[in-house]
């Protein structure tokens, strides 16, 4: 008997399903598909000063600079390939370069800055320095200063209103918000808020500012319009988040003291519903349509996805559980611009986990280390 010859068709179709079936795992495993030319990075700051660089298409790292003492307030420009924060030990805001992977600038501000600020456009940054109760703004191309006024004691955060034309200072040290001038810097107003205040989030039509400690079971909310103290709210627990919904309708605090969410009226400046969510929750990030929170927990060692329109922890999607278990003591969570990957700085394991985000089939893709006990986190596409 001779051997039958084999079919050319088959061959051709088992090569195609083959490449078929290799490129769904490719599309699977990768977080996503960029226009070439275009990279996607995460960077963390460690507590030796340095900030590490996470290529999230290739799921490695590939980088690790060394930036300064005391790295803190972490940003991506929104429109430059550039990546800005504070050295708050050195008394100096860093520029780093996303092409080239380099620090290009070292701007002196001051003792003690905490934090960084961008302009709308892009165009200016602002910061504050805690050690001489001051608020600077710089130019971002140029790198100069375009002006400094003095503030409340201590001042720890500015932030922009939505119109632009005021920026906020959380004055630490004697408990006030600062009111100032976006262009002049000249300050207005200020405002007595709950004790070592540490957070602001401002309504999108900026009316109201809500005012975070998270030393105090308090948040203050305050009246942009007629610069007064509405009221001081009592909470469950001390808080460590809060996340405004996009249409301002609703403030999310969480609390680890509590083990859970709570939910405030911004309307009616009332505390509502309380959802539990774990040992210790402590930061958060709202999903693009405001449908899910997830949130770290620095005890449990995982993120909860919380449904919030229904308030309810989602515990398992089509029969799989969605608890999800990442490194330990996970703190800064972020997603990347398009929503596909969610990622949890894990201070205790000195990790970063890379978790596909969406929920039909969400499940942690790798864990890549980044140094000791990171801390800030920034995501940028370039």
């Amino acid at each position: 008997m001779t051997r039958r010859s084999k079919n050319p068709r088959a061959i051709v179709l088992t090569v195609g399903l083959l490449v078929g079936a290799i490129a769904l795992l490719a599309r699977e495993h990768r977080p996503s598909f960029l226009r070439p030319g275009l990279r996607l990075n995460a960077y963390i700051t460690t507590a030796d000063g340095n900030v590490s660089v996470v290529d999230l298409v290739r799921l490695r790292a590939v980088a690790r600079i060394p930036v300064g003492p005391a790295l803190s307030g972490l940003r991506e420009h929104p429109t430059r390939p550039e990546v800005w924060g504070v050295s708050t030990q050195g008394g100096y805001v860093f520029v780093l370069d996303s092409r080239s992977n380099q620090v290009t600038a070292r701007i002196p501000v001051g003792a003690a800055p905490f934090a960084v600020e961008f302009s709308a456009d892009g165009n200016r940054i602002y910061t504050t320095s805690s050690g001489t109760d001051t608020l600077l703004a710089i130019d971002c191309r140029s790198h100069a200063f375009l002006g400094s006024a003095q503030t409340g004691r201590e001042p720890v955060l500015a932030r922009n209103t939505p119109n632009g034309k005021a920026i906020l200072v959380v004055n630490h040290g004697d408990a006030s918000l600062g009111i100032h001038d976006a262009a002049t810097l000249a300050q207005h107003a200020k405002i007595p808020v709950v004790p070592q205040p540490d957070d602001v989030a401002i309504q999108p039509d900026g009316s109201l500012a809500f005012v975070l400690s998270r030393s105090q079971p308090r948040l203050s909310v305050v009246d942009l319009r007629r610069n007064v103290l509405l009221a001081n709210l009592q909470l469950a627990g001390t808080p460590s988040d809060m996340l405004l919904k996009p249409d301002g309708g609703e403030l999310y605090v969480i609390s680890p003291d509590s083990h859970g969410l709570q939910v405030i009226n911004t309307w009616t400046h009332e505390v509502g519903d309380y959802v539990m969510l774990g040992y210790a929750p402590t930061r958060g990030i709202l999903s693009a349509d405001s449908s899910l929170l997830y949130v770290t927990d620095v005890s449990a060692s995982r993120v909860t996805a919380v449904d919030i329109n229904n308030r309810r922890v989602i515990r398992t999607v089509n029969g799989r559980e969605l608890l999800i278990s990442v490194g330990q003591s996970p703190d800064a969570i972020r997603f990347d611009p398009a929503e596909n990957l969610l990622l949890v700085v894990n201070r205790g394991s000195g990790d970063l986990s890379v978790i596909r985000a969406r929920l039909e089939n969400q499940s942690l893709l790798t864990m890549i280390p980044v140094g000791d006990h990171p801390q800030e986190l920034a995501v940028k596409l370039f």
